[in-house]
This record gives structure tokens, C-alpha cells and sequence, in this order.
């Protein structure tokens, strides 16, 4: 009986049309609503303190020193510094009460009777609240506020040079000594540090709520959780129980149980001849554990720097590879190897899509984007090195360096030249899958033309990393930010790994074409309603209105819905195994795409789930509770497709090769086993205990030195190695097995198919 798929055509599009439409329409309230940036700072007696030249020559500073690779600005970055708004606003507000209090009452505030503390506060808030911009642009800040803002400069002038007082300090925050050495761009760093402060503090015109929704938390000047974060939440975890609900409902009644063909004897991708372009995959391969393991290791060096500062092992290493170095290579190698094992998965099977012939030239654009790849790895570590060790001309900085942006650190030349990769590589698939697709007469060509359209989407959407600029405001630059660290990976990179892994299995006779056609196409659309408008979960926070964080609330509540049935997915992939018994091969690529579903479920849904609802996100934005969501979920759910992808090519593109059982049950336990330690026994119950502090007293205080130097906390951090211990073993068995796989003597699949049948 003819399957009939329109309906889940039907679906997707309609999914596709109408959150896209959301998006684009709350993306220009985002442009609309942006905080302003001040023409001119002025003081009450009209001395110009700074213009908005200075603020966004801040910017550029900030950026050149690593950005959000050192602390977090509105809570987006790295965890161990603190968050320089929140760090600023409350070391102004406290300047500000103790010139207040001598001025007053001639003493510091801290002595003072309980009820000239709230006099004062009451004051204070009434004047960081209110919004003393004219129409011409210019802030008129008062005489008191111009001393607390020179104050806070001060400090921050000796903080990023190397006044000798707070060297200890530095150390509590892995900065290395002299962070940026020009005490004119300190300065400027300064002006920019107030700007995100100010946004944070004052009520957006009409409303009493500030730019960033009352966040940081700050009791000094009234900041708190407004009434719309918790009716938001609340509906929120509503949406998430009805969509609960809704699936199980399906899923009980709608969905058809099909008792799959016979699994043939013999492996259909062995009747092949491996083409030219794919033995040219090895060494992506290669290049894919040699990044991994590198991004292990300077893991496990960056995750030392939160104990010991500047030191690694008492090795001052810090001078040449500090914290936000390292930390930046980290993430950008783990996007570099997860994209490229994606990239070759994509590759493998253009030729089978193509009946197993290469379209001319194959090979060629292949080993093409593999040295393109090369480079731009290459180019921007080095671009980054020198940036952060200032090295670097500051007005190249932005398009050599170091953006400063999360996820997308590489200097914007280098952005350009990825985007040109994957563009290649969006050519290659499309002239592999073309004959297929629009030539070849008659068959199922659905679950096709919904890989080409994921491959198209992987293709292109990088590209919106490149709608902002050096000076683009920080509201705008996250929209589009997020457009590729969200939707981008999380949206239709989540597409195509589900459509690909499906078109494996289909041509691999595990499962069949109606099956797989109807579980993707469902997917997509599951994925894509909550996945699309969920992006504005990213936003809360980053001075956008009330109605990005309802519609960020409401949908990636239901993101979670579809990780709801990934313990069945797991055991279905597990079970495909036992219909091929032959095929032994297979246990380990199986396996990864098992805990996929295992890590998909913990923590994208669990983990994700926690830290999203704005009431939530309000106390624990940037705290390590964000750490233990983005681990599990990013190497538990890409990190290991990937793997799976590496070794399921790998096993066909060396069919003589056998995986080692001793070295892929060290690789497979030891990074599950790791990176369970690496949570439960630091990440999770650290960010817990700064949730704690954060709603007890601020989240200026959960990321101060001052908490987070605690002994516990210390000793929690260290506790941590052993996980990271565990997690390196595991990765240096899979890449010694992945090496020796590339590195072996090979046959042809024919020959082993030959063998097989015999």
C-alpha cells in the first residue's frame, strides 16, 4: 500500500511558515525596541564625561580581549569571571551609597542605622531607575553618580592593567596580568561596562521595568523578577504538560506500528564500490579526533585555570595562554570537529544517493573544502592568539581576531571564509543528490527531498552570523547571534542528523522508507515548532520587551516535548542491531546514536528544561547551571553523533578494519562515564549553590570572587578532575581506533561483501 506523506508535508510547512513569520516579526520589535546608546555622558554641571564613540570603542576593546570568553555580559559567557554588568552596576550603586552616606551623615554607609540605609536606598533607586536622557541623546547623570562612575573606572583601570592590590583577584578570575595594557582602551572598556550597567538599571520609557527586564537581580535599586517573568513561567510549564499530554495522546493512537521487511543477508552499502571522493574521507576523519581530542585536552587545561587561576599545576602558563584563550579555542574546535564529522556524513552519502557514482570532479571539491577547512581553523587560532595577547592592530582585530562573541569568536574574515566552505560543500551535496532527485523517473523520493532541503538549510543559515557588525548593538547582535548557535545547530542541523541517520538506516535495510520518511518528517515539524520561536529564550534578558520572553517561554517549553519519547527512539536504535545479527560493525555507531537519545533527553529536556522558564533563567543566566545544559547537550547529543557518524564511515571506508573491543568499551564508557562526573560531581551541585546565593543576594554576588572562592566550591572544582581524567582516556581510545582505522590497510567493499556472501 502506498504511503501518502502530504499531510506531513503539509505540516511542516505550515510549521516553517508560520514560526518563521514570528520570528521575523519579533526580530524587528528587537531592532525597535533596542536600548539606546547615549550620544554624550554628561555630569549636572555640564562637563562632558564620555560620547558614544568611547562607548563603542569599549566595545572593540572588549572584544579584543576575548569578550564573552572572559565573564559574561548580561549573563552571556564564560563562567568564571563575573558578569561585568551585574559587576559593575553593584560596585557603582555601593560607590554611590558611601558618598551618599558621608555626604549625609558623615560616616560610611555599612555603619549607618538600619533606617537611613533605606533613606538612602530609596534615593538611590530613584535615581538609577529613572531615565535622564534628552531627546538630543545626552544622559545628564548627577555630580554623586559622576564620582561613583570614576570610582568604578578606577578600579576597572587597575583590574585589566597590573596594579599589584588586585593581583589576587585576577587569579580568582583567570585573567592573566595586564589583560590590556593601554590604559587608554581600559578606559574606554570602562565606558562601555557602564552602558551595559545602564541599560540594566534604567526603566524602559513608559514602563517600570528596565531594558533587561529587571535583570541582573540587584535588591539595591529594586530588581527583581517582574509579574510578566512569572506568569510567563507558570504558562510556560502549563504549555509544557498540555504538549506532554498532546504527544502521548498521539503517539497512543495516531501513530502506526509497521512490522519492518526482513533485514536483507547481505549489507546493501557493501554492493557499492566505495567511489573516489569517498576514500577521500579519511582524512576528515582525521582531522575530526585530532580536533577532539585537542578540544579534550584544552578542556581539562581551561577547566583547571577555575582552580588555580594563572597557573596550571603551578606552571604560570597564563601570560601566553590565558583563560580566555583557551577557553575560546575549546568551544570553536568542538564546532570545527562536530561540523566536520557532519560534513563528511553529508559526503558519504551523496555517491550512494547517486547510485554509487561520483558527479565529475567530486574528489577534487572535496579535498578542496577539506584544506579550506584547514585553513580557516588554522587562521583563526592564530588570529586569536594574537588578539588576545594584543598583539594584534586593534582596528583589524574584529575581522582578524577575535569577535569576542560566544560560539562565534573567529575574526569575521575567517567567518566569511567557513561560510564559503559549507557553501561548497551545500554545491557538493546538491550536484550528489541531483540525478536522484530530479532526474532519476519514479520511487520514494520524499525523505530525499527532505535531506536536500535540510542540506540546504545547514548550507545557508551560517550565514546570518554575519548580519551584525563590529558596533551593532548587543540586543541585535544576539538576535543573530542565536540565529546560528540556536537555530542554526539546534534547529536544522537537528533536521538533517535526524533525516541522515534515517537514510542510513533505510539503506542499510534496517528500517524502511516509509518509516523513515514518516519519523522524519514528523520530526522536523516537532523540532521546528518549538525550535524556531524558541530562539527568544536566548533573549530574556538582552533588552528586548515582554513579548520576546513570552513567546521565548511559551514555545521552548514544547522544544522539551519531543525529547519525551527519546527513551523509545533509544531503544528502537538499539534494537536494529538484533535484525542484523551479521552485522556486528555496527554495535559502536549504534550505540552512540543510543545515547543521542539518551543525552537528547537529559540534557537538552531535563537540564534544558531547568534553567529555561524565565523565573528560572532570571536567577541562574550565566551560572553554572548553564554549563551543565550546554555539556550534556552538546557534546552528549552532537558530540556523540558525530562519533557515531566518524565511525560508521570509518567502517565502510575501511571494511577490513574491526574495531577494538578493549579501545571502543574505554572510548564509549569512559566519555559517558566522564562527563556524568563532570556534572554531578562539580558543575551541577556548583550551580546550585549559586542559584542559592544568587536569589539570596544578587547575581553580582553568585559570580564574585568572594563566593566562588569558598573552600567547598574550590574543592568541588577539583573534584572535577577526576571526570575530565576519565573523559580524556575515553577520547584518546576512540582517536588511537580512529587513527589506526585511516591509517590501516584496506579492501574493497566488494571484496568484503564477496567474502560475507560466501
Amino acid at each position: 500500500m502506498k504511503t501518502s506523506y502530504w499531510k506531513y508535508w503539509v505540516l511542516l510547512i505550515v510549521v516553517l511558515g508560520v514560526t518563521f513569520s514570528m520570528l521575523g516579526y519579533y526580530g524587528h520589535e528587537v531592532y525597535r525596541q533596542a536600548p539606546p546608546i547615549p550620544q554624550t555622558v554628561r555630569s549636572a554641571d555640564g562637563q562632558t564625561l564620555f560620547t558614544r564613540d568611547d562607548i563603542y570603542a569599549g566595545q572593540s576593546a572588549w572584544q579584543s580581549v576575548g569578550g564573552m570568553e572572559l565573564g559574561t555580559i548580561w549573563g552571556h559567557g564564560a563562567y568564571q569571571a563575573p558578569d561585568w554588568s551585574a559587576d559593575w552596576l553593584h560596585r557603582e550603586l555601593t560607590a554611590w551609597l558611601d558618598l551618599a552616606a558621608q555626604e549625609t551623615h558623615g560616616q560610611p554607609y555599612a555603619k549607618l542605622p538600619t533606617d537611613q540605609q533605606e533613606q538612602l536606598r530609596a534615593q538611590l533607586q530613584a535615581e538609577y531607575r529613572s531615565d535622564r536622557t534628552d531627546a538630543q541623546g545626552v544622559l545628564t547623570v548627577s555630580a554623586r553618580r559622576a564620582q561613583a562612575i570614576a570610582q568604578t573606572t578606577e578600579y576597572y583601570q587597575q583590574l585589566f592593567g597590573d596594579a599589584s592590590q588586585w593581583h589576587k583577584r585576577r587569579e580568582a578570575y583567570a585573567m592573566k596580568e595586564n589583560t590590556l595594557p593601554d590604559a587608554a582602551r581600559r578606559t574606554q572598556l570602562s565606558r562601555f561596562f557602564f552602558w551595559t550597567a545602564w541599560v540594566a538599571a534604567t526603566d524602559r520609557p513608559g514602563s517600570e521595568v528596565t531594558y533587561t527586564n529587571n535583570w541582573p537581580h540587584e535588591p539595591l535599586i529594586g530588581n527583581h523578577p517582574t509579574a510578566e517573568n512569572v506568569v510567563w513561567s507558570i504558562a510556560s510549564v502549563a504549555m509544557l504538560l498540555a504538549g506532554v499530554g498532546l504527544l502521548v495522546l498521539g503517539w497512543s493512537f495516531l501513530r502506526k506500528q509497521e512490522e519492518p521487511d526482513p533485514a536483507p543477508a547481505r549489507d546493501p552499502l557493501t554492493t557499492f564500490a566505495l567511489t573516489p571522493s569517498q576514500r577521500a574521507l579519511g582524512k576528515y576523519l582525521f582531522i575530526v579526533v585530532v580536533l577532539f581530542v585537542f578540544q579534550v585536552l584544552i578542556g581539562g587545561f581551561t577547566s583547571h585555570y577555575t582552580v588555580e587561576g594563572q597557573r596550571f599545576y603551578g606552571l604560570d602558563l597564563s601570560a601566553w595562554f590565558p583563560y580566555s584563550l583557551v577557553r575560546t579555542w575549546h568551544l570553536q574546535s568542538a564546532l570545527f570537529w562536530i561540523a566536520s564529522a557532519f560534513l563528511a556524513a553529508g559526503l558519504f552519502l551523496a555517491p550512494i544517493i547517486n547510485g554509487g557514482k561520483d558527479p565529475k570532479f567530486q574528489k577534487l571539491g572535496v579535498d578542496v573544502l577539506f584544506w579550506a577547512l584547514i585553513v580557516v581553523v588554522a587562521g583563526s587560532f592564530v588570529g586569536q592568539y594574537l588578539a588576545i595577547a594584543q598583539q594584534m592592530p586593534p582596528e583589524l582585530n574584529f575581522w582578524l581576531g577575535h569577535q569576542g562573541y560566544e560560539y562565534l569568536d573567529l575574526g569575521r574574515l575567517w567567518q566569511i571564509a567557513l561560510f564559503v566552505g559549507i557553501v561548497l560543500w551545500l554545491i557538493l551535496m546538491v550536484r550528489g543528490v541531483w540525478n536522484a532527485l530530479f532526474v532519476a523517473k519514479g520511487g520514494d523520493k520524499h525523505l530525499l527531498a527532505l535531506l536536500t532541503a535540510s542540506i540546504a538549510a545547514v548550507g545557508l543559515f551560517y550565514g546570518t552570523g554575519m548580519f551584525y557588525g563590529e558596533h551593532t548593538g548587543l540586543s541585535v547582535m544576539e538576535y543573530w547571534r542565536w540565529w546560528v548557535v540556536h537555530l542554526w545547530v539546534e534547529g536544522f542541523f537537528e533536521v538533517f542528523a535526524t533525516t541522515a541517520t534515517a537514510f542510513i538506516f533505510c539503506a542499510l535495510g534496517l528500517v524502511s522508507r516509509p518509516l523513515a520518511t514518516v519519523a522524519s518528517l514528523a520530526s522536523a515539524a516537532m523540532f521546528l515548532l518549538g525550535g524556531v520561536p524558541g530562539t527568544f529564550h536566548h533573549l530574556y534578558f538582552a533588552g528586548t520587551t515582554t513579548p520576546i520572553m513570552a513567546v521565548g517561554a511559551t514555545f521552548s517549553a514544547l522544544e522539551v516535548v519531543p525529547l519525551i519519547v527519546l527513551g523509545h527512539e533509544a531503544w528502537e536504535n538499539w534494537h536494529l542491531r538484533s535484525r542484523a545479527p551479521g552485522r556486528e560493525a555496527l554495535k559502536w555507531p549504534l550505540l552512540c546514536f543510543v545515547f543521542v537519545a539518551f543525552w537528547n533527553m537529559l540534557g537538552a529536556g531535563v537540564f534544558g528544561f531547568m534553567i529555561n522558564p524565565p523565573i528560572s533563567l532570571y536567577y541562574v543566566q550565566g551560572l553554572n547551571t548553564t554549563a551543565v545544559h550546554a555539556h550534556a547537550a552538546l557534546f552528549g547529543v552532537y558530540g556523540f553523533l558525530a562519533l557515531g557518524f566518524t565511525l560508521m564511515i570509518l567502517r565502510y571506508i575501511r571494511p577490513r578494519m574491526q574495531f577494538s573491543p578493549g579501545l571502543m568499551k574505554t572510548a564509549f564508557w569512559c566519555l559517558n562515564g566522564g562527563i556524568a562526573l563532570m556534572i554531578a560531581t562539580s558543575l551541577l551541585p556548583i550551580g546550585l549553590m549559586q542559584f542559592h546565593a544568587s536569589v539570596m543576594q544578587g547575581t553580582w554576588y553568585a559570580r564574585s570572587d568572594e563566593f566562588l572562592q569558598q573552600d567547598l566550591l574550590q574543592t568541588l572544582r577539583w573534584v572535577r578532575t577526576l571526570g575530565d581524567i576519565v573523559f580524556i582516556i575515553g577520547a584518546l581510545a576512540l582517536t588511537i581506533q580512529v587513527i589506526k582505522g585511516v591509517f590501516g590497510s584496506g579492501q574493497s567493499a566488494e571484496a568484503v561483501g564477496a567474502t560475507a556472501a560466501a
